[in-house]
């Protein structure tokens, strides 16, 4: 047994959890829904029996699920079609920034390595879609005692909330601080789009230490697949100071997904990177 129900969300919120199927015939009708909202909450599509008739919930779909007959519940879904058109573009993106990046690899490298020792690339556990724990790629932008560095800055944190942000934070090396306002240093994450661990637009992932703090409604960001680039990072990310303000963009974005939108960020982040428009 993984969790009892006394403490099923705080197993849940922790773990890989796409979906989740509810069969408990002898349960409270109260009880049933305040799981099944708590589930939606989290982003996790939630499948219970049609014996639930009257919950008010965005999307409802009747089915079956491993040989049952379902409701199931999800405050958005997204079609399959569009998914696998966004994929193709995903795949399409990351070849043409992987491209990219071989051509302007040679002399980043160069660049980090006549300032600082360490290698070139920078790699961290990052939290994806669900829960999934996935391996993400930079140019190393900070010194190579940045992490144990940190915990003596986190006083310091110009950001409320989960995420740590300084403006002149001095793990960052001269380098680091170029490719970082150009965002070269996003630059190698195409391969994480390549092999589906990231989109080229979604919500940011997570460190494992913010991860592990989240709430169920902060746990929704993570009901779809982590983007290169995002609402709120067109939408001034150095004005953003609060988690919540982001979280709130992340939920704004999967609340009104469209191939649409996505077009309308990627075009956004263009100018951002090129022009610096809208975001410093």
């Amino acid at each position: 047994m993984v969790a009892c129900s006394d403490n099923l969300f705080d197993v849940a919120k922790l773990i890989l959890l796409d979906e989740v199927f509810i069969y408990l015939p002898n349960e409270d009708m109260p009880k049933i829904k305040e799981m099944i909202i708590n589930f939606e909450n989290m982003g996790v599509v939630c499948h219970y029996n049609v014996d639930i008739i009257d919950l008010h919930s965005s999307e409802q779909t009747v089915g079956k699920f491993a040989g049952y007959a379902v409701v199931s519940f999800s405050l958005k879904y997204m079609d399959f079609r569009r998914l696998l058109i966004k994929r193709l573009i995903d795949i399409l993106g990351s070849l043409v920034g992987l491209l990219l990046t071989a051509l302007i690899t040679p002399f980043v490298a160069l660049a980090i390595k006549l300032e600082s020792k360490g290698p070139v690339f920078f790699s961290q556990i990052r939290i994806g879609k669900n829960g999934r724990r996935f391996k993400i790629y930079k140019f190393r932008s900070m010194y190579m005692d940045a992490e144990e560095k940190k915990k003596a800055l986190l006083e310091q944190n110009e950001m409320d909330g989960l995420m740590f942000k300084m403006e002149d934070d001095p793990r960052v090396t001269k380098v680091g601080k170029f490719i970082r306002k150009t965002s070269i240093d996003e630059l190698p994450q195409f391969y994480n789009i390549l092999i589906g661990d990231m989109s080229l637009v979604g919500t940011r992932p997570p460190t494992v230490d913010e991860f592990e703090k989240y709430n169920l409604n902060y746990r929704r960001r993570l009901s779809i697949t982590p983007g290169l680039t995002g609402m709120w990072q067109v939408n001034g990310r150095s004005n953003v100071l609060s988690f919540d303000e982001v979280v709130k963009y992340d939920l704004e974005y999967i609340d009104n997904w469209s191939l649409r939108l996505d077009f309308k960020i990627l075009l956004q982040t263009v100018g951002v990177v090129l022009f610096r428009k809208g975001a410093k």
